[in-house]
């Protein structure tokens, strides 16, 4: 169309006054003579004009060159495009691509009834490829505070102990001696604090409290396997009457004595408050801290107890799940106690 509004355009223009007259042309009847066409006269060219051509007065037309420099804009095929497409998801997911194949080659030989053997694979995903050092040392501070959620001092190793008291009340009324005396059986609770989370300078690398060790890397979707190993603070003993507990549905008094004046109202009036359950908690709580401290029968259940269930809680609860969910196995855990901290 515009080659040929061209045409058209550069016909209305011939014979206006002040233009050059016309080019001779070849005259079709008499061939080898020119005569030049007479201002009036329309013709049609013989042939359509080239891509390039227009007069040379006429200045350059910007939508036609718009229009020829789109043209000469090549657009890359669409069949092309799937096919880069296609190639670059073969290459991602190669190894499940790989799996495929095998499994179909697998199939169509069994259906055939041809014993070939392929090789072994197995079907593995991009993401399931991790890669990680051979041997490191981590800040395991900020790790485990992710894991236990703030909680850093959990009171493990709870122990139960059977121990006796007994409390006696004197008091006179005049010439009256007022005694009672009563000793109880109670049952104690008392745990030992584990520091889960000593603080960012106890897993400094230099002090060799956490080690991290790569036995083999991931592979072919085959988990790598670790060795962890871990030194934690002893674990403390109560450390206040407040870490321990009486249980008062199991207590009960075991021998009763008083003087043949009791319960005499004057007697029962003076020495029967000072044996409510209030009171004599606190004295059982009392004995039963001294106890869990100083009695190795109970301390020393209490702090091998507390560290079994630091341990397995340490494997079970923090380490073993992030490093499966980093690819690898747990193939061995050990915890060291230290008695400082």
């Amino acid at each position: 169309m515009i080659r040929l509004l061209i045409l058209l355009i550069g016909m209305l223009s011939t014979g206006v006054p002040g233009r050059p007259p016309p080019r001779a042309v070849a005259d079709p009847d008499e061939p080898g003579r020119r005569r030049d066409w007479p201002d009036d006269t329309w013709f049609m060219a013989e042939s359509a004009p080239p891509p390039d051509w227009r007069p040379r007065d006429w200045p350059a037309r910007p939508e036609a060159v718009r229009v020829r420099r789109s043209r000469r804009r090549r657009r890359i095929p669409p069949k092309i495009t799937w096919a880069a497409i296609v190639v670059l998801a073969g290459l991602i997911f190669r190894k499940a691509v790989a799996w495929g194949a095998v499994a179909a080659l697998s199939a169509a030989f069994h259906l055939v009834g041809v014993d070939v053997r392929l090789p072994h694979v197995k079907l593995a995903w991009p993401w399931q490829s991790v890669t990680a050092g051979t041997t490191t040392n981590v800040e395991l501070g900020p790790w485990v505070l992710q894991k236990i959620e703030g909680i850093s001092r959990p009171a493990l190793g709870t122990e139960n102990f059977n121990f006796s008291f007994t409390r006696k009340v004197s008091k006179s009324i005049g010439i009256w001696p007022c005694w009672y005396s009563s000793t109880f059986n109670a049952v104690g609770h008392a745990s030992a604090t584990v520091n889960l989370n000593p603080g960012p300078s106890w897993w400094q690398p230099a002090t060799g409290h956490y080690r991290l060790q790569v036995l083999d890397q991931p592979a072919g979707g085959v988990p790598g396997r670790v060795s962890v190993l871990l030194t934690l603070p002893r674990p403390q003993l109560p450390q206040s009457v407040h870490d321990v507990t009486v249980d008062n549905t199991l207590s009960q008094p075991i021998d009763v004595q008083h003087s043949w004046t009791y319960p005499g109202l004057g007697c029962g009036a003076l020495i029967r408050p000072q044996f409510s359950v209030s009171v004599l908690y606190a004295q059982a709580q009392s004995i039963a801290f001294v106890q869990a401290r100083n009695n190795t029968q109970i301390s020393r259940p209490l702090i091998g107890a507390a560290q079994t269930q630091a341990e397995q809680m340490m494997r079970d609860n923090f380490i073993q799940p992030t490093v499966n969910a980093l690819g690898y196995s747990l193939a061995s855990f050990s915890v060291r106690w230290s008695a400082t901290g």
